[in-house]
């Protein structure tokens, strides 16, 4: 059983719910126990099938990684056909969960979970594009929560996506940078000029800066009387704007140094700047 659960990348697939949770209480004006554990149990399931098969589709990849060769399937501790099964099951559970909730929340969660699989997986090896391609499924998880209170789109969901959007740049080409040499052992290509240099850090940059405007755009939306479901306060605004000034400044300082240590550095910023949002949008609208 637990290597099934290792399959599932629960560390990974936590960050993700957890977003979508988010989304969900933003979105809320009560808790709905009954709809919240169709959000959940639709999350983690399609969650892991992506993972799941993320893993089939690279596992000789994975058997050539330091990082990746001890997971299940590398050791063979699990068939490769139990995998694939127990992913289309995962994928069913979780599409059919979504689909109680509301028709959008269903399909957006699927094509998520398709363009992660077809999409990004299979170019990781071909094209550092494919990080673009990955922000894409990824930035769903934080707009798929609020998508399935209201049942449509808006503003706030253009927000939520853009949020996570921007965020995944910074946080996810660290990661790249911090584990180029292992990457590059299974072929992997993730950083946008597939090296450490100026051009790469220079974009990190470029995102990190616009995701600072972005996540204070509930406080500028108000400014200007533009309605909007989204609430930041100005102690909310002031939390938000000195975290992402950090988080830009450590952009900045792997900018200059291009070391691994401000790699690993802006990292651990990422690590903590979207959650922490989250929990004070959220802090906000309740208290």
């Amino acid at each position: 059983m637990y290597n099934y659960i290792e399959l599932l990348k629960p560390r990974l697939s936590a960050t993700v719910i957890f977003s979508c949770v988010a989304g969900y209480l933003l979105a809320t004006p009560m808790i709905d126990v009954n709809l919240l554990l169709k959000l959940l149990i639709g999350g983690v399931s399609l969650v892991g099938a992506s993972n799941v098969l993320n893993q089939v589709y690279e596992v000789n990849i994975d058997a050539l990684m330091d990082r990746t060769k001890n997971r299940p399937l590398p050791t063979k501790r699990i068939p490769i056909q139990s995998a694939f099964i127990f992913s289309l099951i995962l994928a069913f559970v979780g599409v059919c969960c979504l689909a109680m909730i509301n028709f959008r929340c269903a399909f957006f969660g699927a094509l998520s979970a398709l363009v992660y699989v077809i999409g990004y997986t299979p170019l990781k090896t071909h094209t550092p594009l494919s990080g673009l391609i990955g922000a894409f499924p990824g930035a769903m998880p934080f707009m798929l929560g609020w998508v399935a209170v209201t049942n449509k789109f808006g503003l706030e969901t253009g927000i939520l996506f853009a949020i996570q959007f921007l965020w995944q740049f910074p946080h996810f080409w660290s990661i790249a940078w911090v584990r180029y040499d292992d990457y590059q052992k299974g072929g992997i290509q993730l950083l946008p000029s597939g090296r450490k240099d100026h051009k790469t850090a220079f974009q990190i940059v470029f995102y990190t800066f616009w995701l600072l405007p972005v996540s204070l755009s509930p406080l500028l939306l108000n400014y200007f009387s533009i309605q909007s479901k989204l609430d930041l306060s100005l102690v909310g605004a002031i939390i938000v704007f000195m975290s992402g000034s950090m988080f830009l400044f450590q952009a900045f300082q792997l900018l200059k140094t291009k070391q691994i240590v401000d790699a690993k550095k802006l990292m651990i910023c990422s690590l903590v700047y979207l959650p922490l949002i989250q929990i004070v949008y959220i802090i906000d609208k309740y208290i």
